[in-house]
């Protein structure tokens, strides 16, 4: 939704000033849409907010009045009466502050179990009550959390593991991304290899080697896409939420057409 008041051609000849805030939840927010909105819209006091369908309606919440670096790099600190963890999602153990790991969460807001389906429910929750998000993220000093990405979409190119969301990031910096998801394709050679799936601004054209060439640098090397598709639009699910599966298997399905 705030993508498409960006695009709106004419957003300019509007009155904005009666807004004075905005929550954004439901999907991982690039740090350049959250600063658009700030200066474009002069949404000042927008609100960054984390949760899952199984822990509703939120965990993280930001505030109002947070400087920006915390508005569009973090979800905000967990709310009260939550608790929340960071964990080596292999071993289980809590990692330093700072550090990546799973985000785990407990308290009143976390479901009691999935309907009729005890072994799925015992594979999130354990025993004594925290929430497995799948998420991968870090906790500051402050409490303030970071999202890195889903365990399920990080891609291992090469032994090298590499999070989507990071890469996304940064292509939504381009002047003429309007929205860019990045996915791992099958590789015989390197097992899996960076595909990014990118929706332009409305009358903007460019190329693959454009967007190479505008990572170089300013990315890891092995990080860079080896592939880049222009599409106009993302299979969503009924909730408006991006299905990476099906965006990931329509990427390899144009990418064998195309060879």
């Amino acid at each position: 939704m705030y993508v498409d008041m960006l695009n709106q051609p004419d957003l300019a000849k509007y009155d904005l000033s009666s807004v004075e805030g905005g929550l954004m939840a439901g999907s991982p927010c690039p740090p350049e849409l959250v600063k658009k909105l700030v200066f474009l819209m002069d949404i000042k006091e927008m609100t960054i907010g984390y949760g899952t369908t199984e822990n509703s309606p939120v965990t993280f919440l930001g505030c109002p009045l947070d400087n920006m670096e915390r508005k569009s790099e973090t979800i905000g600190y967990i709310i009260d009466h939550m608790e929340a963890k960071i964990v080596n999602p292999t071993t289980g153990q809590v990692v330093p502050l700072g550090m990546k790991g799973e985000i785990l969460v407990r308290g009143f807001c976390v479901m009691l179990e999935y309907w009729s389906e005890q072994a799925k429910t015992e594979e999130c929750i354990s025993k004594d009550g925290w929430y497995k998000t799948g998420d991968i993220g870090s906790l500051d000093a402050y409490g303030y959390c970071r999202i890195d990405g889903r365990i399920k979409d990080m891609i291992i190119r090469g032994g090298e593991n590499i999070y989507p969301a990071e890469i996304e990031q940064f292509l939504h910096t381009h002047p003429k991304v309007k929205e860019a998801q990045v996915v791992g394709v099958k590789d015989s050679r390197m097992g899996e290899e960076v595909c990014a799936c990118i929706k332009l601004v409305d009358g903007q054209e460019c190329t693959a080697e454009e967007i190479k060439t505008f990572c170089k640098g300013q990315i890891a090397h092995f990080k860079i896409p080896r592939y880049v598709l222009f599409v106009n639009s993302f299979p969503l699910t009924v909730t408006g939420k991006i299905q990476k599966h099906k965006l990931c298997e329509e990427a390899e399905r144009q990418l064998k057409d195309g060879k």
